[in-house]
C-alpha cells in the first residue's frame, strides 16, 4: 500500500503543496491555531494512508503537550517541519529519525 504526504497549516503554508499534487492536506488558519490544531493533527495522524506529515516548525508551539509528543516521536507517519532556522541539522536529524540510519554520516577512514 503506498501511503501520501499530508500537510497541515495555514491556507497560505499549505496552497504550494497542494498546487503541486500532495492531497490530503488539513488547513487551519493562524487565529483559530491553538483550538483547532490538535484536532487536525490527530486526526492525520490516526489515518493509514498518510506517511509524511509535513507542517511549519512554528506551528509546533500550538500543539498542546500531548500531541506534540505524539506527532514527534511517531515513527510513521513520520513529521518533517520546515521553517523556523532548523537548517541542515534539524533536517538531517528528522531523515535520521525517519528512517532510522544517518544517510549524511561520513566515514573518517
Amino acid at each position: 500500500m503506498s501511503q501520501e504526504i499530508a500537510v497541515i497549516g495555514s491556507p497560505d503554508f499549505t496552497t504550494g503543496f497542494r498546487l503541486a499534487g500532495v492531497r490530503k492536506f488539513e488547513n487551519v488558519p493562524d487565529e483559530s491555531k491553538d483550538e483547532q490544531l490538535d484536532e487536525a493533527v490527530t486526526r492525520t495522524l490516526e489515518d493509514e494512508g498518510v506517511g509524511i506529515i509535513v507542517m511549519h516548525d512554528g506551528d509546533l508551539d500550538h500543539l498542546s503537550r500531548q500531541v506534540r509528543e505524539s506527532v514527534e516521536t511517531s515513527i510513521e507517519p513520520t513529521l518533517v517541519t520546515l521553517g523556523g532556522g532548523a537548517g541542515a541539522g534539524g533536517l538531517r536529524d528528522q531523515i535520521k529519525r525517519a528512517i532510522g540510519i544517518d544517510l549524511m554520516d561520513e566515514d573518517e577512514d
